[in-house]
């Protein structure tokens, strides 16, 4: 076996520590070859033909994704990306700058060798990156998923150089090249170990090791039935109740009257429900995401049953913000986020594409679907100045982005009102087109964002929409939104030390 000839040429001169590095990668290749390895050799061509243009990687998203929890969604979509960007590397710049021919074959044993073999150049290996490139995806977001994957990786790794269809370092090369692409990935869309830690202190609430004292409310018109059969699991001294979307309210009235912590598992409409009424009743709620979108949840660090159970057993909780709205005699509160305009429709439109196509994405197609009817801005007195309106959206705290993840908050105790305007003007379709586009702390001048402690509308004609959490009531004359700062306490699993 003699150093690949077509590499050598491409560096003319002698060169004593390449040469070296050459030779002492074709010993490599040819100890893997004459090593015997028996119970390899049914497995690993199987395994490196599986990982051809990245159906074994596809099939192992798809079975973490079967586990149904927003950490492992999002590990299997950081994984693909990470893979795709890889590929998409190694396919255009790495195999064009080193033209380096495939290995010898005659050292390897025929029961070993590929029954196709690959015609392009060698290093680095394409299997190996697109490998390195899931699994460190993968364990970025989730490192139990990426312990579990991690193995299968590098055996894929392996399987370049037992077949025969690689130099070890073009492995070495193609799995460095892999794992940088999973932190470039990381880079545009940051992983939540990144997110700052909460500004807020602990707050005093009881610690349930068993879960006694906690009345968990679950809406089943949310799909809660496997994180309920989990918290009870977990927490056998809790108290659930199932009930009907139409029955919500008066549950979660009942449990008050019982509950030292009033617990809910739903959407961010029944979490709204729950939040009102443990306000009302000076109650510690504990939330356990059920709907699709969870915003509230997620920014409390809770994405499953774990999280929650592990707050409650500890007694970890923080106070956080409370928003709310009073028109006459129409008030309620909210714990994410209060609009008026064409944004209660924007909103519905986008959650129904969001976790199909991503954040922005959905929020694009939502605008154009939006601004199909033909509508009027709304006009509101803003600071005595009368302006019209395509939208005003009010968080409840400052929602922050980081590269091209979904806005989120990191202080649900900010005492702010994050509030962001598209001004009424000509050309509605670009304004609001602009506005989805460029994020929410984006200024220009059609689209605005301010931080306020509180807003008074005045001048708003009558039926207007008002959507807060995911739920919708008409307003008119004038509209008061305000916090209540720290006003409600919440159970969050502080970081692990």
């Amino acid at each position: 076996m003699t150093p690949d000839v077509d590499l050598t040429r491409r560096l003319p001169g002698p060169h004593p520590l390449r040469d070296r590095l050459l030779a002492l990668d074709c010993r490599l290749f040819e100890a893997v070859a004459a090593r015997h390895w028996p119970a390899a050799d049914p497995v690993l061509p199987r395994l490196s033909r599986a990982a051809n243009h990245g159906v074994l990687w596809f099939a192992t998203a798809a079975a973490i994704t079967a586990a149904r929890t927003p950490r492992a969604r999002r590990a299997a979509a950081r994984g693909v990306a990470s893979l795709a960007l890889a590929s998409a590397t190694i396919n255009t710049i790495g195999k064009r700058t080193v033209r380096r021919t495939r290995p010898v074959l005659d050292p390897v044993p025929a029961v070993r060798r590929l029954k196709r073999q690959p015609i392009t150049t060698s290093f680095p290996s394409g299997h190996s990156a697109s490998a390195a490139a899931f699994a460190a995806g993968v364990a970025l977001e989730s490192r139990g998923w990426g312990a579990a994957v991690a193995p299968l990786a590098a055996a894929v790794a392996v399987s370049r150089v037992y077949t025969g269809v690689h130099f070890p370092s073009d492995v070495l090369a193609g799995a460095a090249l892999g794992v940088g692409a999973a932190y470039a990935v990381r880079g545009l869309v940051p992983t939540r170990d990144l997110m700052p830690p909460p500004g807020r202190p602990r707050a005093d609430a009881p610690a349930l090791p068993d879960g006694a004292g906690l009345v968990m409310v679950a809406n089943k018109g949310s799909g809660t039935a496997d994180r309920i059969n989990a918290l009870r699991d977990a927490l056998p001294g809790a108290e659930t109740v199932e009930c009907e979307p139409s029955e919500v309210r008066a549950e979660l009235e009942k449990a008050a009257a019982r509950a030292r912590v009033l617990g809910v598992c739903g959407g961010d409409g029944t979490v709204n429900t729950a939040a009102e009424v443990a306000l009302r009743h000076g109650l510690p709620l504990a939330v356990l995401p059920g709907g699709t979108l969870n915003h509230f949840a997620l920014d409390l660090g809770i994405e499953d049953a774990r999280d929650l159970v592990r707050a409650l057993q500890q007694g970890d909780a923080v106070r956080v913000d409370v928003g709310r709205f009073s028109s006459g005699s129409t008030q309620g509160c909210f714990i994410n986020t209060c609009s008026l305009g064409v944004y209660p429709e924007l909103v519905r439109e986008r959650e129904r594409w969001s976790h199909r196509i991503g954040g922005w994405p959905a929020g694009v197609l939502a605008a154009l679907r939006v601004l199909r009817a033909d509508r009027h801005p709304l006009h509101v007195d803003l600071g005595g100045t009368t302006r019209p309106l395509w939208l005003l959206f009010a968080g409840n705290g400052t929602y922050h982005r980081m590269g091209l993840a979904p806005a989120r908050r990191y202080d649900l105790a900010d005492g702010k009102l994050d509030v962001r305007v598209v001004h009424g003007g000509r050309r509605p379709a670009t304004r609001l087109l602009s506005a989805a586009l460029a994020g929410p702390l984006s200024r220009s001048p059609v689209h605005a964002a301010e931080r306020v402690r509180r807003l008074r509308l005045t001048g708003v004609a009558p039926g207007t929409p008002l959507a807060y959490d995911g739920e919708v009531t008409e307003v008119e004359g004038e509209v008061t939104l305000e916090k209540l700062p720290e006003a409600l306490t919440v159970y969050r699993p502080l970081p692990f030390r």
